[in-house]
């Protein structure tokens, strides 16, 4: 769907398919990924199916400012400068990966059993200790340190993909992504919650 102002929306879907996981903007063009190496680049009424080249379902995407790059099933990591010629990586791990962020100098994937994932261009990556075996579903970048939160209401926080400190969030839910505007952070989840922070820390 595709909004102008985020009020009216219509339909741009480019063909009956897939389902699709995550979506990204690098400035020039929208990327769209999906089950069984599905992809999408341009935009509404223009959307090119792209190759993949394997069936990997893919599940989060970021644009770092050169590149694309697609985390998803069984640890899958993929690169691209254009999302039409894709570069396959070594992840480490056969654990899905469920999101992917970028700070301006690091790139961190959070996935299945707590696992995090840093890489500095996207090529190699190394494992970062998280501390918790939950699935950490969501990570994002935001004044000057990343967030990561998953099930039974975990919430992590980071200032460099490396060391990760665990933050009460209040809930047992389970959250499935998080936000920050630079003055708040928003993580949402099941059933229908919402958190807010100022800092990433202390969280309502």
């Amino acid at each position: 769907l595709t909004s102008t102002d985020g009020v009216t929306w219509s339909d741009a879907t480019p063909s009956a398919g897939n389902n699709l996981s995550a979506i990204v903007w690098s400035g020039t063009q929208f990327l769209a990924v999906g089950d069984f190496g599905t992809l999408y680049t341009g935009g509404p009424g223009a959307w090119t199916a792209q190759t993949l080249g394997t069936a990997d379902t893919l599940i989060g995407v970021t644009w770092t400012g050169d590149q694309f790059v697609a985390v998803g099933s069984t640890g899958k990591i993929f690169t691209s400068p254009t999302g039409v010629a894709w570069t396959a990586r070594t992840s480490g791990t056969t654990t899905s990966l469920f999101s992917v962020a970028w700070s301006g100098e690091q790139l961190v994937a959070v996935g299945e059993t707590g696992k995090i994932l840093s890489s500095a261009d996207g090529a190699s990556w190394t494992a970062r200790t998280s501390g918790t075996t939950q699935p950490l579903f969501g990570v994002a970048w935001s004044s000057g340190q990343f967030v990561a939160v998953g099930d039974a209401g975990k919430i992590l926080t980071s200032p460099d993909g490396v060391t990760w400190t665990a933050r009460t969030s209040g809930t047992s839910n389970q959250l499935l992504r998080v936000s920050g505007s630079g003055r708040q952070w928003v993580a949402v989840g099941g059933p229908g919650t919402i958190l807010t922070s100022p800092d990433g820390v202390t969280w309502t």
